[in-house]
């Protein structure tokens, strides 16, 4: 681990997303649960960035939701949301980044995480994932899907007991719209995200450093 940012200060605000994500979604509109929360949890203040050369999931759904949480000078405020789960996703040359703006003493600060071996043909150097699910707000990508259910109700969206479905202790309106599919491959991925959960994540190589300024992923 390294740090380019260093000194006494104590930074109140920097709250730092440790936890990388990645989403897949098809180019298609999402219902969104009216007052759903899509994670157990309040959500930080902070949106970040999550840029990969590809992802490759098995077992996909998405469905639509809201996440609430305090923003940096805690205030509440919510967020739409495409939840996407996975059974189990493996990434390539994945970079994560959020920036924590107006640090006293300093300015803007960058955390940034990288992990995955780029161009990795071993999966035991890319990123796994198993049991993911993903809150994101934007995503640009190259994306095709094996067997794909357009327009599924959230609450059937599981095929069977053990596969991914609406995520365990949440609102969701299990009647709004879902998608699923058997595959999903993405690459050239570009996502902004406000939350992520799994039971399982593996990252190889991994690489965090801070930044003075901005130093996004994309």
């Amino acid at each position: 681990m390294k740090s380019q940012v260093r000194g006494g200060t104590r930074w109140k605000r920097f709250a730092v997303v440790m936890v990388p994500s990645v989403a897949a979604t098809a180019a298609i509109g999402v219902g969104l649960a009216q007052g759903a929360l899509a994670a157990s949890f309040s959500i930080s203040g902070q949106e970040f960035k999550v840029k990969a050369d590809s992802l490759v999931g098995n077992d996909f759904v998405q469905y639509g939701s809201v996440d609430a949480g305090k923003d940096l000078e805690g205030k509440d405020f919510a967020a739409p949301v495409a939840v996407s789960g996975f059974s189990e996703a493996w990434i390539t040359n994945m970079c994560q980044s959020v920036v924590t703006p107006n640090v006293p003493f300093v300015g803007d600060v960058t955390l940034q995480l990288k992990a995955g071996t780029e161009g990795a043909k071993d999966d035991s150097k890319k990123v796994y994932a198993k049991n993911i699910y993903l809150d994101v707000s934007s995503l640009k990508t190259d994306a095709e899907f094996g067997n794909i259910d357009i327009g599924v109700a959230a609450g059937n969206l599981a095929k069977s007991p053990g596969k991914p479905g609406i995520q365990p202790n949440t609102k969701a309106n299990p009647y709004g719209f879902g998608q699923r599919a058997e595959t999903a491959k993405l690459s050239n991925v570009e996502q902004k995200a406000w939350a992520t959960t799994a039971g399982t994540f593996k990252l190889p190589d991994l690489d965090l450093s801070l930044h003075r300024g901005k130093v996004e992923c994309f």
